[in-house]
């Protein structure tokens, strides 16, 4: 640290409390958790080591291949739409002008501040078969609405659409990649007699092709933990909970439950290590693809 600059040692200081939390609170319970997924731990008695019997275990339990479907199922709905929903948005606020640009754009950002809990509870209200709003508003055009909340078939679709609420951070930043896209280009092609649909897929797609490579990575491994929202709506009431069964059981949903509702702290650290697994050989792939249809201004010009 002698040898250091000032400036240099400074640096370390501020960055200090970070690196603290992050062995403490990150590294830490990671390497604790890899080393608890080869053993059977209940919280009570101590850890006995089970060597590969977790993951063994892992392979043959039929709710974990349930979970797995129900949230790979989830992702391949959600992300698609979040992102087709979130890009129209950004490109609605994209136009708006003037002072109102300011106001629209918190409009959008705010349900992103709403917790978790709290939209989950909305949406069980908004849901609802009989009362929901979404099932009115569907009346008023002669659709019969479905039991989101209480149909198998249809808890799912419906966590999809809670899922939509929550576009804000995505939608701003689309915005803002939207807002670094040089005029000049789209007026160029629009001398050469390009229409809007041409602009914006020669032009506007593939200059903020970044900025969808990231969101769409962000938002499939948000997607692959979805917890929060769902435990609330679905796994509150056990009465209702036996009219839908497994339907709503995501993966983090089953990690959780091991963990800490029948304590099998080893066999839910396997799950989890399995988890990470999974995102990171996806992100992986994504950036793989990605790099290959992505355009980075930056580096044209390099």
């Amino acid at each position: 640290m002698r040898r250091l600059r000032p400036e240099t040692r400074w640096a370390y200081v501020f960055l200090l409390p970070w690196l603290i939390g992050l062995v403490i609170f990150q590294a830490g319970p990671m390497v604790a958790s890899l080393v608890l997924s080869f053993t059977e731990y209940d919280l009570i008695g101590s850890p006995e080591f089970a060597g590969t019997a977790n993951y063994a275990r892992m392979a043959e339990d039929p709710k974990v291949a349930r979970a797995i479907g129900n949230t790979v199922f989830y992702t391949l709905l959600h992300v698609p739409l979040a992102i087709a929903l979130a890009l129209a948005l950004a490109l609605v606020l994209n136009r708006i002008t003037g002072r109102a640009a300011g106001a629209f754009r918190t409009i959008f950002y705010l349900p992103s501040m709403t917790p978790y809990v709290a939209v989950g509870v909305l949406f069980l209200f908004l849901l609802n078969g009989q009362a929901g709003m979404v099932n009115q508003f569907l009346g008023l055009f002669g659709i019969e609405g479905p039991q989101w909340t209480t149909d198998p078939d249809w808890v799912l679709p419906g966590i999809v659409v809670m899922s939509l609420w929550n576009l804000g951070s995505t939608t701003i930043i689309l915005f803002a990649a939207l807002r670094n896209v040089p005029r000049e280009l789209s007026e160029a092609a629009m001398i050469d007699g390009a229409g809007t649909w041409q602009r914006f897929r020669a032009v506007t797609l593939p200059m903020i092709s970044s900025a969808l490579f990231f969101v769409v990575i962000i938002n499939t491994i948000t997607s692959l933990q979805m917890f929060d929202q769902v435990y609330t709506m679905f796994f509150g009431n056990q009465t209702a909970q036996q009219s839908y069964g497994d339907a709503a059981l995501f993966y983090v949903v089953y990690l959780f439950q091991q963990a800490f509702q029948f304590l099998n702290m080893g066999y839910a650290s396997a799950l989890a290590w399995g988890l990470f697994l999974v995102i990171a050989a996806i992100t992986l792939v994504q950036v793989k693809v990605g790099n290959r249809l992505v355009y980075y201004e930056a580096e044209e010009r390099a």
